[in-house]
């Protein structure tokens, strides 16, 4: 299912595992009276959950809120769901920031406290609503920026070594003071699957602004049963109008009733302010069973401010809010693609630059040891090993970029490991390994990293199918800066229109700012003033995920849960872009009687079907 933009969700994409029954818990976080750490404005809040590992106790980010500019008393509308499991104990931890630039790196930002419980104390607590004070605990600062950060494992499992400790007073910090409260609320998910898609206008709204008309946007929120209410959407704000029409918006039907169709919606209509005191024009109320009804005379809402009411008695609204649209579809999920026969086809494209170092010497990237793999060819079996089974043929194309090649010596940023200009596929993740080793022992490492080459490639093979069958993802393993950063970006845009996605490793030491930049969870990238339809970059550094106790297994395990986390979201959102629906599964074979295996021909196998 995509995932809306309004909640961050962790996919547990392993074919492998068997599947637990949990519950689905959606988390709303709410602060009142952070600390105000901006000069001439509020601070701008942003939240950060962190799941706590069974096995080895660290803290992991599992995902962020959006950020609010200009408030001390954020309603976050992102939500954070997660499995719930009564037998486990989940810790979790939320981090709060004021955000200074657009920087995805925390250390950049203002830290402005934390606060830890489990998931069992939120859902347990009355209403399943829990309050708690934020603390600056024990906090270091970063090396690089000099900004207070919690002095506790990062989300990669490893310890923040290039933070120093501090003095808590010379921060604007005291270690255990109160920094406000954050409130946490727990719901549990219905499996309704319906996303509802809606537009409303507005008319005669009250006029807030002195030397304008208002600037409205509307806020929704569904009703809790201990009568309290869950922001769920806001639309975007319509600038000096009174008479609005907003912007179609999708929400599924669980975030908006939690598929209870009688359960009241709250709709509040308010006036946007720079400061981030937005003024309130009024508020109606109204449910999903109505809103199904569609455009007609029961969606025409009179906008009520209850305090104008009271005081004023020729008093009659604040204007109206009418529904232009409505419908509602159910909303396909990746493995309803799967079922549908949907093929990932997996590419592979690894750096051969010298930047690597000599691969016959220990210190290099590319050491080919006797004892254990290296970087790339552990961060290749992890991904691949998962990947694979969604492939029927096993087929992998395997690249290289950024060698000088046989025998004439021309660098080449898109050669097949394989040797075989024609069909650079390799026969599984075995194929693909043996061609890497066979290539480091044959090229020679040049320069400079380019990327376009090999997403381009990629490119032209999926462009050649985009009715839903196939789906590329290109896994690119990289040491170094990249050297064509326009091309790159350029050749990622046009990827973006096609069934593709792009799984950036990055091995080695480097700084990756720019690798960050081409992830474009935060700020879509763009090319010449385009912007790209999707976001199908995903980077993982290599290095947040070497485990220090020589586990391989685990380590590797969660480099490739985060680095495969986003292709299902990302494959259902190109579906849904081009209006491709998933197909029926096709028909179990049908039961022929056993034959004995003197009938088959010598040397062929026999298939079991599972």
């Amino acid at each position: 299912m995509e995932q809306p933009e309004d909640m961050a969700s962790l996919s547990e994409f392993d074919s492998l595992a068997g599947s637990i029954p949990a519950t689905k818990v959606e988390i709303t976080v709410s602060c009142r009276n952070l600390l105000d750490k901006d000069m001439f404005s509020k601070s701008d809040p942003l939240c950060v959950m962190y799941t706590q590992g069974m096995e080895n106790k660290q803290w992991r980010e599992f995902g962020r809120t959006e950020v609010i500019d200009n408030t001390l008393n954020p309603d976050f509308v992102r939500k954070f769901i997660v499995d719930y499991f009564f037998e486990e104990k989940q810790n979790l931890r939320f981090d709060l920031y004021d955000v200074d630039s657009k920087s995805p790196d925390l250390s950049k930002h203002d830290f402005l406290g934390q606060a830890f419980c489990t998931l069992g104390e939120i859902v347990g607590s009355s209403g399943s609503r829990l309050e708690k004070p934020l603390t600056i605990g024990a906090f270091s600062l970063n090396s690089r920026t000099g900004k207070p950060m919690p002095a506790v494992s990062n989300g990669s499992g490893l310890w923040m070594e290039s933070f120093r400790t501090t003095d808590p007073e010379a921060s604007g910090g005291v270690p255990g003071k109160k920094c406000g409260s954050i409130i946490l609320s727990a719901e549990e998910l219905s499996n309704c699957r319906d996303v509802a898609t809606m537009q409303f206008c507005a008319n005669k709204l009250d006029k807030k602004d002195f030397f304008g008309k208002s600037d409205p946007f509307l806020v929704f929120y569904r009703s809790n049963e201990d009568g309290t209410f869950t922001i769920c959407h806001k639309t975007e704000v319509m600038k000096n109008t009174l008479n609005p029409v907003w912007q179609t918006f999708s929400i599924p039907v669980r975030a908006l009733c939690n598929g209870d169709y009688d359960r009241t919606i709250k709709v509040e209509v308010y006036d946007w302010d720079r400061d981030g005191s937005h003024d309130f024009i009024g508020e109606f109320t109204t449910s999903y069973r109505e809103l199904a009804r569609g455009q007609s005379q029961f969606n025409i809402y009179e906008v009520i401010n209850p305090k104008k009411k009271m005081k004023k008695k020729k008093y009659v609204n604040s204007g109206t809010v009418t529904l232009l649209s409505f419908a509602v579809e159910s909303e396909s999920t990746f493995l309803d693609y799967i079922k549908g026969g949907t093929q990932i086809n997996f590419t592979v494209a690894i750096d051969f630059t010298a930047s690597n170092g000599n691969p016959s010497q220990s210190t290099s990237l590319h050491y080919m040891s006797p004892y254990q793999l290296n970087a790339y060819a552990l961060a290749l079996t992890a991904v691949g090993e998962i990947i694979q089974h969604y492939d029927s043929d096993k087929m992998f194309p395997a690249l290289g970029f950024g060698a000088k090649l046989p025998p004439d010596g021309r660098v080449s940023h898109e050669f097949p490991l394989n040797g075989n200009q024609e069909n650079p596929s390799c026969c599984g993740i075995d194929g693909i390994l043996e061609a890497y080793h066979s290539s480091l022992r044959t090229v020679q490492l040049y320069g400079p990293t380019n990327f376009a080459p090999v997403v381009t490639h990629v490119a032209r093979n999926a462009a050649t199918v985009q009715d839903g069958s196939q789906y590329s993802v290109l896994l690119i393993i990289t040491d170094g800066v990249i050297s064509d950063m326009a091309q790159t970006k350029e050749a990622i845009v046009n990827a973006a229109k096609l069934p593709m996605s792009i799984i950036i490793v990055g091995v080695g030491q480097a700084e990756f700012d720019a690798m960050v930049e081409l992830d474009g969870d935060d700020v879509r990238i763009s090319s010449r003033g385009k912007l790209a339809e999707r976001d199908i970059v995903q980077f993982v550094p290599f290095r947040d995920y070497v485990d220090r106790t020589g586990n391989h297994v685990l380590s590797m395990a969660r480099l490739a849960r985060d680095v495969l986390a986003e292709i299902p979201d990302q494959l259902v959102s190109y579906m849904k872009a081009q209006g491709i629906r998933p197909r029926p599964p096709p028909a179990a074979p049908a039961q022929s009687p056993p034959q004995s295996p003197t009938h088959s021909p010598p040397g062929s196998p026999l298939h079991t079907h599972i």
